[in-house]
């Protein structure tokens, strides 16, 4: 694939990015799921409203800018509600969510071809994401889940790109990259794990340098904790290096990583939550973070009693309990749009209107069976001798094909297992920060395929491309909220759990 072609793919997966986000974005003039909370704080900041949240704030900034900027425009205005405590329209408060969402295909684009230096592979994972169905949903209502995820993948996008570049230049990406992780952190907390992904990574490159170096033991810690951030650890050269930025982990010293990928993403955490606290004069910041924990602490119970929608972390990969962010009924599609009051009696409405924060369900468990296979071919080399041979048998050095695999694991993981022991209900969304990886496992996989030498893997990576587009096809009225009949709501409900 040439450059430019490259380059006109990734205009054409964010022109289909921006159109499903924005097409109809006011169609439900009423607010959608938590819009009642973070569209009504994004309006209580214009407002000078003292509130509580409990989380921190940049997600509702970004909702509050959205807001403040849509009433300086002439347009988008034919429908308002004063459900925000304002009279606003949907547009105003939804427009800066589904702009900023349009931007995570091309993310991910970039995070793969930074990992791989292959352009059909970030394209293959920039359209996968593009099809995903919750990151839609996400993107479409006033919500704040899509601003982690935005900033975390900016945050190691910046990251690999500061790995490609010299001296200076690097460290000025570095910067930036701690700058966005604190953003993803200033979102939600769990925007964090994005960070501690590049912390395993980069802490696995130093341990396997000094295993495979023991004999140069000394030089390797010396390099380590040279805290100097004007030079390398090690010695660039003065060309451009053939190696891939993510085989550079280990020019990244102790020093580098504490100033950029520590001090600055608590500071810019730190310095986000100014405006609010200026507002919000009940807490201080000390004070509020403890308010916060305490009101997650006390969701204890992760069951339908709790919440309709509780789905434990296992759930997740399986995709069995997603979410109704928004349902109602009517008896013809000529009729208004319902968006007050409860929905008809059951059987009563010919037409539904549903929004589902439903993943493409074959993206989502192909996606799974990916990481899992992934992990797997990690492991072999590693048991496979230690069972035969009682050793442990170690290359000296890690190939791309070892490398994009690792990071993705590793990522993934991090993402995923923390949730392991919250006992508080959580919800699919939650999901969003590790499922990532999974579109870039299986676009890892598919690529694979369709270069293969073999005719039967070629047609497999077709084949589940093509399933994966058709999945996002079928399932496209729910992710919009379009019209569908009863028959057809029910079709695109495959188990009980989905509904």
């Amino acid at each position: 694939m040439t450059k430019n072609l490259y380059r006109i793919c990734l205009v054409g997966i964010f022109l289909i990015s921006l159109a499903l986000r924005f097409w109809g974005l006011d169609r439900f003039n009423t607010l959608v799921f938590d819009e009642v909370y973070y569209a009504k704080y994004g309006n209580d900041y214009l407002t000078h409203t003292q509130f509580f949240d409990a989380h921190p704030p940049l997600g509702k900034y970004m909702i509050a800018i959205g807001i403040w900027l849509s009433s300086h425009f002439p347009f988008w205005q034919e429908s308002v509600n004063g459900l925000t405590g304002s009279l606003r329209s949907p547009w105003s408060y939804r427009w800066m969510n589904a702009l900023s969402g349009s931007f995570i295909p091309l993310i991910i684009a970039n995070i793969a071809y930074q990992l791989s230096y292959r352009h059909s592979f970030a394209v293959i994972a920039g359209l996968f994401t593009a099809l995903d169905g919750i990151f839609i949903v996400e993107s479409r209502y006033a919500l704040i889940n899509i601003y982690i995820v935005v900033f975390g993948l900016l945050g190691q996008f910046l990251f690999l790109l500061a790995l490609s570049q010299r001296q200076k230049t690097r460290l000025l990406y570095l910067g930036l990259a701690g700058v966005a992780f604190g953003a993803s952190c200033a979102t939600k907390w769990n925007g964090v794990f994005f960070l501690v992904g590049i912390y395993a990574i980069w802490g696995f490159a130093w341990i396997y340098e000094l295993i495979i170096h023991k004999h140069e033991f000394a030089k390797i810690i010396t390099n380590l904790f040279e805290f100097s951030i004007n030079n390398s650890s090690h010695q660039e050269e003065p060309h451009i290096s053939p190696l891939l930025p993510i085989q550079k982990l280990t020019q990244i010293n102790i020093g580098q990583c504490i100033l950029f990928l520590g001090i600055i993403p608590l500071s810019v955490y730190s310095i986000i939550w100014i405006p609010h606290l200026q507002i919000n004069t009940q807490f201080g910041f000390i004070a509020v973070h403890e308010q916060i924990f305490a009101f997650h602490k006390e969701l204890s119970g992760n069951s339908p009693t709790v919440h309709p929608y509780c789905a434990a972390w296992y759930k997740w990969p399986l995709l069995t309990r997603p979410m109704a962010y928004y349902y109602q009924t009517a008896h013809r599609i000529t009729d208004p749009l319902p968006v007050f009051g409860p929905p008809l009696p059951a059987n009563a409405g010919g037409v539904v209107y549903d929004v589902h924060a439903l993943g493409n369900p074959f993206l989502w468990w192909f996606g799974a069976v990916a990481i899992l296979l992934l992990l797997l071919m990690l492991l072999a080399p590693i048991v496979i001798p230690i069972l035969k041979q009682r050793r442990l048998l170690l290359p000296e050095n890690i190939s791309v094909e070892t490398w994009v695999p690792l990071y993705l694991v590793l990522n993934y993981f991090v993402n995923l297992l923390p949730w392991v022991r919250v006992t508080r209900c959580v919800f699919i969304y939650h999901y969003m920060t590790g499922v990532v990886f999974a579109f870039l496992a299986i676009a890892w996989f598919v690529n694979q395929c369709l270069h293969s030498y073999h005719r039967s893997l070629r047609v497999v990576g077709v084949t589940i491309s093509f399933i994966i587009i058709a999945a996002f096809v079928f399932w496209l009225p729910i992710y919009l909220g379009l019209p569908i009949s009863s028959e057809g709501y029910r079709m695109r409900m495959w188990f009980n759990s989905w509904i």
